[in-house]
């Protein structure tokens, strides 16, 4: 009778032992995986795809006005008036400076009574030629003192002109004194004073006019193979964000001895933002745009100088593995490299979790993050399952 009270009690300790057991197993996630199933460590994976890339090289600008024009007078002598001011907008004829001019005008007073001698010659003459002409006609002269008096009136007449074209080109001069704006603009830095004695070659100001504006780009020789008319230029603030795009409209011929660069020029459309004269400005020419491929940043492992990137590959057991490839590395576009060699289209590249892998190591697709619950579902743990 003990004995079989003792296999009742047995049996219902394993069968208790047996719900126990089947619980926990459904508490942790249900039954294990079937065995031969596809293991690994969970990494990014990309697969390579082409993309336009483009051939492009940056450089330092400077704009320069198509209309600025360097203010020289014509006259030599002492300011003795700045009419304008630096920055001020001027309409062409707006008078500038003005330069002390008496001896200028004392030169033309001068040849005005010289002029007013020579027109008095010239009336004598003329009635002298006429009286001859008189005593001629009556028989009292001859043909050779008529020639004479004539004579004498050419030449009276020519000294009058000769007289008057001095008074025209003196006055001429003298209009030189009041220096005036050829085209409308800015007026410039002005580094002179009134009381300075300025010459033929002295700058006086600029005027320049900001609406016809080119950027001056020094393309190094190296690159200049590259350069056609009409290629892309981008200009770019201070953070490298695109300010304009325009495109090539000269490429020089020479080369300049100094710089060894070609000369490239392309407008601006001020209108797309504030800039000026002599400005130095960032320029980005686009030389050409073919398909390539790029690598994450992150991606990317540097050992002993060399750029390595892992990729997923066929392991022949149905899973992937890891294996490390050398690559060569061109410009950084973003957040990418570009990749000239070592990996092609269609093959999958490892682009996160790579500190967690080797050479072979099994790996898996990163399963996608579950979704967080969102607010006013109602999702909240009942009372008896938030305790387990």
């Amino acid at each position: 009778m003990s004995n079989l009270r003792y296999v009742s009690v047995l049996s219902v300790l394993l069968l208790a032992s047996s719900a126990c057991g089947g619980q926990k197993a459904s508490e942790g996630g249900g039954a294990a995986p079937p065995a031969g199933a596809a293991q690994g460590v969970p990494v990014e994976i990309i697969e390579l795809t082409p993309k336009p890339i483009e051939d492009r090289g940056q450089f330092v600008g400077t704009l320069k006005s198509r209309r600025s024009t360097v203010i020289q007078p014509q006259a030599e002598g002492f300011i003795t008036r700045i009419l304008v001011r630096s920055g001020q907008q001027v309409a062409a004829g707006t008078p500038l400076f003005e330069i002390d001019a008496s001896t200028q005008q004392a030169a033309v007073a001068s040849l005005e009574s010289i002029r007013a001698a020579r027109e008095a010659d010239a009336a004598y003459a003329k009635q002298q030629a006429d009286r001859v002409r008189r005593l001629l006609d009556a028989g009292a002269a001859s043909q050779q003192e008529l020639d004479q008096a004539l004579a004498q009136q050419k030449a009276a007449d020519a000294q009058l002109n000769a007289a008057a074209e001095q008074i025209r080109q003196q006055q001429a001069e003298l209009a030189y004194y009041r220096v005036v704006a050829p085209a409308a603009g800015v007026v410039g830095d002005i580094p002179v004073h009134v009381g300075d004695r300025v010459t033929r070659a002295t700058e006086l100001t600029s005027v320049n006019d900001n609406s016809g504006l080119e950027v001056y780009i020094g393309v190094p020789v190296q690159q200049a193979g590259k350069l056609k008319l009409g290629l892309p230029v981008r200009l770019l603030d201070d953070k490298g964000q695109q300010i304009a795009e325009q495109r090539i409209s000269f490429i020089d011929s020479a080369v300049s001895d100094d710089t060894q660069t070609v000369l490239v020029k392309t407008p601006v459309d001020r209108s797309r933002g504030a800039f000026r004269t002599d400005q130095t400005i960032r320029a980005e020419i686009v030389f050409n745009t073919a398909p390539g491929l790029t690598v994450p940043l992150v991606a990317v492992t540097r050992i002993n100088g060399q750029f390595f990137v892992f990729v997923a590959e066929a392991n022949g057991r149905g899973g992937l593995s890891a294996h490390q490839r050398a690559v060569q590395l061109g410009d950084v576009v973003g957040n990418e490299y570009i990749v000239t060699s070592g990996v092609k289209a269609g093959e999958k590249l490892i682009a996160g979790g790579i500190q967690k892998i080797g050479e072979g190591v099994p790996v898996m697709t990163l399963p996608p993050a579950p979704a967080s619950p969102q607010s006013g579902d109602g999702a909240k743990p009942q009372s008896g399952e938030g305790g387990r």
